[in-house]
């Protein structure tokens, strides 16, 4: 096992009926701002809720946060922030909103220098002294943004992680019951995304990380028993409380601490969702298949046991067994309404070179867990992924 570090101080607040909590959760002086996306935590009450348990604290609004949040939107939330002296940020939302909610944390703490700066460090902690404390209430599981340190921000194009120390959420609300109002096409992006977060930090190489490596199969597991039946009936409650926990469990830290993680699925999916608009967890689904059947002999072992674990794979030569779980794969998320090739969104082979081009600018030309997956073997990845 890698030597690793593992700090997660925030707390989740699990199951129905816990907005009426708010009031011990966050301080009586609170001036609080609650931020979200679209409309339709206004149309379902949620907004309504979580106001009237704040009681008699000060709050203000900011809506309109956007998939894939815009670092303009934000700095204007970050006016409102300085402009009312507010001191507690809440989110109210999904990845989104959270991430867009951890950036304007720090970014209304960063003095004296253009936030454009926050943006340049990648998955290095921004150098910024403290942060707006801040809380989510979560209504699409996906991301893992509710127990972790990380966002996502856009910006001229490019969507770019942004991570602070300072950014955990003070505690995070899940009930199961405030997702089943999702459209089934976002289930299905949190389902499809919550599963390659797994398998980034578990089909890598064998590092004697069994806890993690068990843990990361449970929730695979668990995703491929549920997930088809959550879309199906969204208010299966332990199903879509399964799905709840599986996602914050898969981005929290644990089970990539002490193994070796690969994140060029994550990596060259901005890059495709920033040129052409398709969603986060759809380029995923594009992308995973496909790497792994161009990386087959590089994650030869963790791919053999990802096979026999997680589906069940035991006959068979090596090369079949791996064969088959990558098709199981493609099929489960195919199973959920997803498709999973460049084609079915109409990317053509010419516009492969775009996406290359702009890896190549956003320097992510030397991914994977051992940093050799160069911009030939990306092409070649593309264009396996293109079409049937």
């Amino acid at each position: 096992m890698l030597n690793f570090d593992f700090y997660n101080p925030t707390q989740i607040v699990f199951g129905k009926d816990r907005l009426g909590e708010l009031d011990n959760l966050i301080p009586k002086e609170a001036r609080v701002l609650i931020l979200y996306g679209g409309g339709s935590i206004k149309k379902y009450g949620t907004l309504e809720k979580v106001k009237e348990n704040l009681k008699n604290r000060v709050v203000f609004e900011f809506g309109g946060i956007e998939p894939n949040p815009k670092f303009s939107t934000l700095m204007k939330a970050v006016d409102v922030v300085k402009s009312e002296d507010i001191n507690f940020l809440l989110a109210v939302g999904g990845g989104s909103v959270m991430d867009g909610t951890k950036f304007v944390a720090i970014a209304s703490k960063y003095i004296g220098q253009n936030p454009e700066k926050l943006l340049e460090y990648g998955f290095e902690n921004v150098p910024v002294d403290c942060a707006i404390p801040l809380a989510t209430i979560v209504t699409l599981p996906a991301t893992g943004s509710e127990m972790n340190n990380g966002a996502v921000i856009s910006h001229n194009g490019k969507k770019v992680p942004v991570f602070s120390s300072h950014t955990f959420p003070k505690f995070s609300i899940l009930d199961p019951e405030l997702t089943y109002s999702l459209p089934t096409t976002q289930v299905a992006n949190g389902i499809v995304d919550t599963f390659i977060h797994t398998v980034e930090q578990y089909v890598t190489f064998p590092a004697e990380g069994r806890f993690q490596d068990r843990t990361a199969e449970g929730i695979l597991l668990t995703l491929i028993e549920i997930g088809k039946k959550t879309i199906e009936n969204p208010t299966d409650y332990d199903s879509r409380a399964n799905l709840m926990w599986c996602a914050t469990m898969a981005l929290n830290g644990l089970i990539g601490a002490g193994v070796p993680q690969d994140w060029s699925t994550h990596m060259i999916g901005h890059d495709i969702t920033a040129l052409f608009g398709i969603d986060h967890a759809k380029s995923l689904a594009i992308l995973q298949p496909a790497i792994w059947e161009i990386r087959k002999e590089q994650k030869k072992l963790k791919l053999l046991q990802y096979a026999e674990r997680v589906w069940n794979i035991k006959e068979g030569s090596d090369d079949e067994k791996i064969t088959l779980a990558i098709l199981k794969t493609r099929e489960f998320f195919e199973s959920l309404g997803i498709k999973t090739y460049l084609s079915d969104y109409e990317i053509k082979e010419e516009q492969i070179e775009d996406i290359l081009k702009s890896l190549e600018l956003n320097k992510r030309t030397h991914l994977s867990e051992t940093g050799d997956l160069t911009l030939d073997i990306t092409r070649k990845i593309l264009k396996k992924a293109l079409k049937k």
